[in-house]
C-alpha cells in the first residue's frame, strides 16, 4: 500500500512539474491511475452524456429544428462547460471559433463562454507565492490586499506594492491546476480519438483540435511565457506612443506567480467614464483596431484575447494591453496571403478567393471549388454592394460560418484567433460607435501596405487590384490611395516612390503602353492642329488637298491633359500635404529609369505611324473624295 501511494505521489508530481502539453506522458501517468480516472469520468460524462441524449431524443422528434429548442440546447452546452473547470471552458473557447466543426447557433453561444470562476482562498495564494518565490509574502511585497480583485479559471489577480510603493498587479495560479488540467486533456483527448474512429460524419481532426488547446492552455499556464509575451509585445510597439504595456518585475515572477506594474485605467467600454476622464474613447478605439492591424499584418505576433477587461483607457490618453497569456504567431505567407484574400473581395473574384482559402490552409488541395464559389458569392455579394468599408463583419463571419460548416472546411488555429480577436474588438467598437465597421476602419491600412510595402506578392495583388483585364481603373486606385491617405502614419515620398516603382516594374508594362498611347494620341493632335495653322496661311492653290475647305480647330489640349496624367495628378492632388516639388525632385530618378527610354521609342513609334496615316488620310486626300470613299463602303 506504501508502495502504490508513493508511486501516485511520484506521478502527481510529475505531472505537477509539466512544463509543456506532452500527451504521451500524460496517457502513460493516468493511465495507471484507474480510480482517479473513473472518478472524474464519472463527473464529466454523465452530465455530457445525459445533455446529448437530450440532444438526440430532440432531433428524432423534430423538436430541434425549432429555433427556440436549439438555442436553449445551445445553451445548455455552454452553461454545462463552464460548471466543468477551466479545461472545458478553455474547449469551449476553443470551439467557439471554429465554423467548420460547430453549428451556428451553438458557434454563437460558445461565443459568450465566460472565463470566469469562483475565486480560490487568499491562503492558499499566499502559501503559492511564498513556495515559488522562495520567501514570506510579507517579505516580498510592500503589501498586498487580501481579496483578489479578479478571479478567472487559471488564476486571480491581487493589488499589492512592491516595497519602494511602486503598484503592482500579482497572477496566482489555481493551486492543482495543472493536475485537473492535464486529467481533463487526457479524457477529452480519449473521447476526440473515438469519435474520430467511430463517427464518420465528423471530418475535423478532433485530436489535433484537443493537442492544440493542450499546448495553448499549457503556455497560458507558464507565466514566464507570459512575462516574455508581454515584453516582447512592449518592444514592438515602443514607437506608438499612445500604447501602454505594464512593466513585468521579472524578481517576483515564476511559472505560477507573475507580477506586473499596475495600470490605473477605465475599461474601454465605460463610455461616460473615459469622457468624465478627458479621453475620447473613438479616437482610443482607432488606435487599437490599427494596433490590432499591425499585429497581424506587420509584426505577425498577436494579441488573441482583446476583450474589455485587458484594455484600458488611461489618463494620459495611451491604450494599455492587459493579460498577454493568449498570443500567437501568423506567418509572412499567411499575412500575405490575407491581404491577397482582401483584394479579390473587394474585386468580387470569387473564384481566386476559394483559391486563397486553399493556400491559405482552410481547403486541401483535392477539394472541388466549383460548389464552393458560388457560395462565397451568394455570402460576399450583396454584404459588398455598399463598399467594403461598410460590409457588417459580424453577421458576414455568420453566413460564412454556414459555408465553413456545410462544406470540408478545416479552420487553421491562426485563423480562428484571428476571427475571435477582431470579433472582440469590433463589439468593444460598437459600444463607442453603433455605425462601427472593423473592416471600414481596417481598409485604410490594407490599402497603404498595398501601395507602401514592397514584397513582391503585394506588388502583384497590387496589379490584380488596378487592372480589370488590360484596362486600368483609375477609380480603384484613387480610392486606395485616399483610403491611405487616412492612417497618420502615411510616409507621401514611401507612396510616391512606390507609385513609380509600380509604373516601371514590368507588372505595369500594360499601363506604360497606355501612357505612351495617350501621350501618342495627344502629340498627335497637337501637331495636326499646328499643321492646320500654317496651312491655312499658305495661298488657297498651294494648300494640301485635305486643308482646301477645312474650318479651323481650336484645341486647348497640351500634354497634362493625358488621361494618365491628369487622373494621377488629381489623385495626388487630393492627399493632405501634396505639393508638385514631390515630384519634380524625382526628374533626375525617372531619366534614368531604362523604361522610359524604351517609352520614349515607342512614343516616337507611334507618332510616325499616326504622321503617315494622317498625311495619307488628312493631308493629300481629296475630302470630296473621302466622302465618295465613305459612302460606297
Amino acid at each position: 500500500m506504501e508502495t502504490l501511494k508513493s508511486r501516485e505521489l511520484s506521478d502527481f508530481l510529475e505531472v505537477a512539474g509539466l512544463n509543456s502539453y506532452d500527451p504521451a506522458t500524460i496517457t502513460r501517468i493516468y493511465a495507471g491511475h484507474p480510480q482517479r480516472l473513473l472518478r472524474r469520468l464519472w463527473q464529466t460524462l454523465v452530465p455530457i452524456a445525459l445533455l446529448l441524449l437530450g440532444v438526440l431524443s430532440d432531433k428524432i422528434s423534430g423538436r430541434l429544428k425549432n429555433a427556440v429548442v436549439a438555442r436553449q440546447r445551445a445553451k445548455q452546452a455552454s452553461n454545462l462547460l463552464a460548471e466543468l473547470g477551466p479545461a472545458f471552458i478553455k474547449a469551449g473557447q476553443a470551439l467557439s471559433t471554429r465554423p467548420d466543426i460547430v453549428p451556428p447557433v451553438l458557434l454563437e453561444e460558445l461565443s459568450r463562454l465566460q472565463d470566469q470562476l469562483p475565486a480560490f482562498s487568499s491562503d492558499l495564494a499566499r502559501a503559492c507565492i511564498a513556495e515559488d518565490l522562495g520567501a514570506p509574502v510579507h517579505e516580498l511585497f510592500g503589501s498586498l490586499e487580501p481579496e483578489p480583485i479578479s478571479a478567472a479559471s487559471l488564476g486571480q489577480v491581487y493589488r499589492g506594492t512592491l516595497k519602494d510603493g511602486r503598484a503592482v498587479a500579482v497572477k496566482v495560479q489555481r493551486p492543482g491546476l495543472r493536475e485537473q488540467i492535464t486529467l481533463d486533456l487526457y479524457i477529452v483527448r480519449n473521447i476526440a480519438a473515438w469519435l474520430k474512429t467511430n463517427i464518420g460524419l465528423i471530418r475535423s481532426d478532433l485530436v489535433a483540435l484537443i493537442d492544440e488547446l493542450g499546448k495553448r492552455v499549457f503556455e497560458e499556464m507558464d507565466y514566464y511565457n507570459e512575462a516574455s509575451n508581454a515584453e516582447n509585445f512592449a518592444k514592438l510597439h515602443a514607437h506608438n506612443a499612445r500604447i501602454a504595456v505594464p512593466a513585468i518585475y521579472r524578481e517576483l515572477t515564476s511559472r505560477r506567480v507573475l507580477t506586473m506594474e499596475w495600470m490605473e485605467g477605465i475599461k474601454l467600454t465605460r463610455l461616460d467614464a473615459v469622457q468624465a476622464m478627458g479621453v475620447d474613447p473613438e479616437e482610443l478605439v482607432e488606435i487599437g483596431v490599427n494596433c490590432s492591424l499591425q499585429q497581424l499584418l506587420e509584426h505577425g505576433f498577436f494579441h488573441a484575447d482583446p476583450h474589455p477587461g485587458n484594455l484600458l483607457a488611461l489618463p494620459d490618453g495611451r491604450l494599455a494591453y492587459l493579460d498577454f497569456g493568449m498570443m500567437s504567431e501568423v506567418t509572412r505567407e499567411s499575412r500575405t496571403g490575407l491581404i491577397r484574400a482582401v483584394v479579390h473581395l473587394v474585386n468580387k473574384n470569387f473564384d481566386a478567393l476559394s483559391k486563397d482559402f486553399v493556400s491559405l490552409g482552410f481547403l486541401a488541395q483535392e477539394v472541388n471549388l466549383a460548389p464552393i464559389v458560388p457560395a462565397f458569392e451568394q455570402v460576399f455579394s450583396q454584404a459588398l454592394e455598399k463598399g467594403v468599408s461598410r460590409m457588417d463583419f459580424k453577421a458576414v463571419t455568420d453566413d460564412l460560418s454556414g459555408v465553413m460548416y456545410k462544406f470540408p472546411f478545416q479552420v487553421p488555429p491562426y485563423y480562428a484567433l484571428i476571427i475571435r480577436s477582431l470579433i472582440t474588438l469590433e463589439g468593444i467598437a460598437l459600444t463607442v460607435d453603433r455605425d462601427f465597421k472593423i473592416l471600414g476602419a481596417a481598409y485604410p491600412y490594407f490599402a497603404r501596405r498595398l501601395l507602401e510595402d514592397s514584397d513582391p506578392d503585394l506588388r502583384k495583388s497590387l496589379k490584380e487590384m488596378l487592372f480589370e483585364g488590360e484596362v486600368f481603373k483609375w477609380s480603384r486606385l484613387e480610392n486606395l490611395i485616399l483610403s491611405a491617405a487616412k492612417q497618420q502614419q502615411l510616409d507621401l515620398n514611401s507612396l510616391i516612390d512606390q507609385t513609380l516603382d509600380f509604373l516601371f516594374s514590368p507588372k505595369a508594362g500594360v499601363l506604360r503602353m497606355q501612357l505612351v498611347n495617350a501621350a501618342a494620341d495627344q502629340l498627335d493632335a497637337a501637331g495636326w492642329q499646328l499643321f492646320q495653322r500654317i496651312g491655312r496661311r499658305l495661298p488657297k492653290q498651294l494648300r494640301p488637298p485635305g486643308l482646301q475647305n477645312s474650318a479651323a480647330v481650336v484645341n486647348s489640349n497640351h500634354l497634362l491633359s493625358i488621361e494618365p496624367i491628369r487622373e494621377l495628378l488629381s489623385i495626388l492632388n487630393k492627399l493632405p500635404g501634396f505639393e508638385a516639388q514631390l515630384l519634380t525632385k524625382r526628374l533626375p530618378r525617372l531619366l534614368n529609369e531604362p523604361d522610359l527610354r524604351e517609352m520614349g521609342f515607342e512614343l516616337a513609334k507611334g507618332l510616325a505611324e499616326r504622321s503617315v496615316v494622317r498625311l495619307v488620310r488628312d493631308v493629300l486626300t481629296d475630302p470630296k473624295l473621302k466622302l465618295q470613299l465613305n459612302a460606297a463602303a
